[in-house]
């Protein structure tokens, strides 16, 4: 017996082939779509429970410059605050500066260092030198630490682009952003601008900051023997990396010394190292050691990495290779979570949620809107693991 549809059914079935297309397209073109609508977000979204996120641990009192007897703004690091910025980037640029001078540096007066792979301009220059309070730097990166290497097969690496331009992920055809990859990952500590400096705040053109921030993290970090400082974490998309982990895991195989025996392997693999969950720290803010990514256990991984030619056959972030690199090579405990600052990276924002923060650092953004309780974010498997 034939059943014919009627002509509900029929529209009903085509208004889902249409989303169901639509929403195919979304999740290659647009990489932050896909991860808000993946599976493993869908299936955090409807568990609803968040209540097991940790209150964490507060940075102590005393390194408020706002507490009293304090001496927080006394006492100093070797550190700089970096950019590394085009100058086209010039307003969005002047933007972050701006927040971050009022937020933080004004108080503490932390020299600025500003890299381009071309001359910055004269405005940019002369709008940046406006508007800190401190010393302020700026440098050209050498053509060796930025551009595709000579020993790159162009062949593959022109093919490898142009699947990712196929499969429509975001950046699959940028050359520069692949040089920006890999600079961020193994050369910018080695500017000689950056030479006279062990602590860095590595800060973009359009971020925002959304509370003040009265304690020095370089200073905390120094004192409780801290190598590296984030805000937000978050899943990496598989299709840029598909071959990362088991490069990583083949280092892990050749230099197992370098492995602490205390190390954070766990937040960024489920099964103990077979395979990687995608966890990564979101480099975009990040604070941290220059002498750990000047070690011998960073450079040698990096050298490892980059020898394989990923940075340029596939798309690997300084993301993950970071935080891969964190996780692996210090001990968890030597890995700090600045609940504190108040960071936004369009789309995505950290509002404080331990007891009492939001109050103290007077700020702006909503905390049940921050990413750390977003299905996508790894904060859970953070978490765990302290």
């Amino acid at each position: 017996m034939h059943y014919k549809m009627n002509t509900t059914t029929r529209y009903v079935l085509l208004v889902l082939f249409v989303l169901i297309g639509l929403h195919s397209i979304l999740s290659f073109t647009h990489e932050d779509y896909g991860r808000a609508t993946s599976l493993s977000n869908i299936a955090h979204k409807i568990s609803g429970s968040y209540s097991d996120l940790g209150s964490p641990e507060p940075i102590p009192d005393d390194y408020f410059a706002s507490s009293p007897h304090s001496n927080a703004t006394s006492r100093r690091a070797n550190a700089t605050i970096l950019m590394l910025a085009r100058n086209s980037d010039v307003d969005s640029a002047v933007r972050s500066v701006r927040e971050l001078e009022d937020r933080f540096n004004r108080n503490f007066q932390y020299p600025w260092v500003f890299l381009n792979e071309e001359p910055f301009s004269d405005d940019f220059k002369t709008r940046i030198s406006n508007i800190v309070s401190g010393p302020v730097s700026f440098g050209l990166v050498p053509p060796d630490h930025w551009y595709q290497p000579d020993w790159i097969d162009e062949e593959r690496a022109t093919a490898g682009r142009n699947k990712m331009v196929q499969d429509n992920i975001i950046y699959g055809g940028s050359k520069s952003y692949r040089n920006m990859c890999r600079f961020n990952s193994g050369f910018f500590y080695r500017h000689q601008l950056l030479q006279q400096y062990k602590w860095y705040w590595r800060v973009e053109p359009d971020v925002h900051f959304h509370c003040n921030i009265d304690f020095d993290p370089f200073v905390y970090m120094e004192e409780n023997d801290k190598v590296y400082g984030f805000t937000i974490t978050m899943y990496e998309y598989h299709a840029t990396i598909p071959t990362l982990w088991d490069t990583v895991k083949e280092f892990m195989q050749d230099y197992p010394e370098y492995l602490d025996d205390n190390n954070a392997i766990n937040y960024m693999s489920d099964d103990g190292g077979q395979s990687y969950n995608l966890c990564h720290f979101w480099s975009n803010f990040e604070i941290a050691s220059m002498d750990f990514w000047r070690g011998e256990a960073y450079s040698k991984f990096f050298d490892f990495l980059d020898s394989k030619g990923g940075f340029y056959y596939e798309r690997w972030g300084d993301a993950p290779v970071h935080s891969i690199a964190v996780a692996l090579f210090a001990r968890k405990d030597q890995i700090q979570f600045f609940d504190e600052i108040g960071y936004e990276h369009n789309p995505y924002t950290h509002c404080p949620r331990g007891e009492g923060a939001w109050q103290r650092g007077r700020c702006s953004c909503n905390p049940s809107k921050s990413f750390d309780y977003d299905g996508y974010s790894c904060m859970r498997q953070w978490d765990r693991i302290q």
